[in-house]
């Protein structure tokens, strides 16, 4: 077909000459180009049934304690990484099965899972959600009074439900546009209009799960610690010495606490960093296959971190 051969000649920066070596974006490839990937590949999918085990007991746990209804960003957080663990495995085991893409099921199968587009909309909610838990806290503790008079439960959960629309709205607009399946292979957003158009969207992507999550968080939760600090030396010089030994423990409380989120933010923003950066070599066209050996090392450690969160 005419549509296939034009098609194909977008694809040459993804394919080798030898038409019996391919090695694509995803999908079946020959024995010989396999090689290392089926280690990648497999390594990761255990990290997958780790991270699916560990956030499938945490969400159990804060059911079973009824601390869902006061938690339900924290709640919201644990159900979008035991949904990126619960794809990583199906995903990465279809990977290792090796199928073949036929007919419209198999378009299908390239288009959400094969492509990586249903899981990693559930990884990019993450990162958004993460930063409207630091939003939710700093609200809480410097904004108090305000927090009270306009946040209400129903603005909670429309910030959930926009948690898991936005990764699955950037990542299925492009999808379909940027992939495509040729002679049994997935080839996933590998075909761009122009560069504009690819920077545009590997930009959006690293601004909005990486760079504006680490710049909210670190400004919120330092305004956190400066004003519990605060409340502790106010409280300490207007009180005798001991009276105020609940209010001392709670401020301690609080402040490991957000020390405890505050490392979690750091462990995000140095676990993450190696993916980004590879994103960008591929935006920038520096880096030409996007899903190889090399992609499977950075999301094997950002899922490290999903299943130490």
């Amino acid at each position: 077909m005419s549509e296939e051969t034009s098609t194909e000649t977008h694809l040459s920066i993804v394919m080798t000459t030898d038409q019996d070596d391919m090695t694509p974006a995803t999908g079946v490839t020959s024995s010989s180009s396999r090689g290392a990937a089926l280690y990648f590949e497999s390594f990761v999918l255990v990290i997958g049934v780790i991270g699916t085990a560990a956030n499938g007991l945490v969400l159990y746990a804060l059911i079973a304690s009824k601390q869902h209804k006061q938690h339900a960003l924290i709640v919201n957080q644990n159900a979008l990484d035991f949904y990126s663990c619960l794809l990583l495995v199906i995903t990465y085991g279809l990977k290792l099965a090796n199928i073949r893409l036929n007919g419209s099921c198999g378009y299908w199968l390239c288009m959400f899972i094969l492509s990586e587009s249903l899981l990693v909309s559930g990884s990019f909610g993450s990162s958004i959600n993460l930063t409207l838990i630091a939003i939710d806290r700093y609200l809480k503790v410097c904004r108090n009074d305000w927090s009270k008079k306009n946040v209400r439960k129903w603005t909670i959960y429309v910030a959930m439900v926009f948690a898991w629309v936005s990764g699955f709205v950037y990542h299925m607009s492009l999808v379909f546009d940027t992939s495509v399946v040729i002679k049994g292979v997935c080839y996933a957003y590998v075909i761009w209009k122009n560069l504009e158009s690819k920077l545009s969207a590997v930009s959006c992507y690293l601004l909005f799960t990486y760079v504006v999550v680490l710049l909210i968080s670190v400004f919120s939760y330092g305004k956190i610690l400066m004003a519990i600090r605060r409340q502790a030396r106010v409280m300490a010089s207007h009180n005798p010495r001991g009276s105020s030994s609940a209010q001392s423990q709670s401020n301690k409380i609080q402040t490991s606490v957000i020390k405890t989120m505050i490392l979690v933010c750091a462990f995000y923003a140095i676990i993450w960093l190696p993916e980004k950066i590879f994103v960008l070599l591929v935006g920038l066209s520096l880096y030409d296959n996007f899903l190889d050996n090399s992609y499977y090392v950075t999301l094997f450690l950002g899922f490290l971190y999903i299943c130490n969160i």
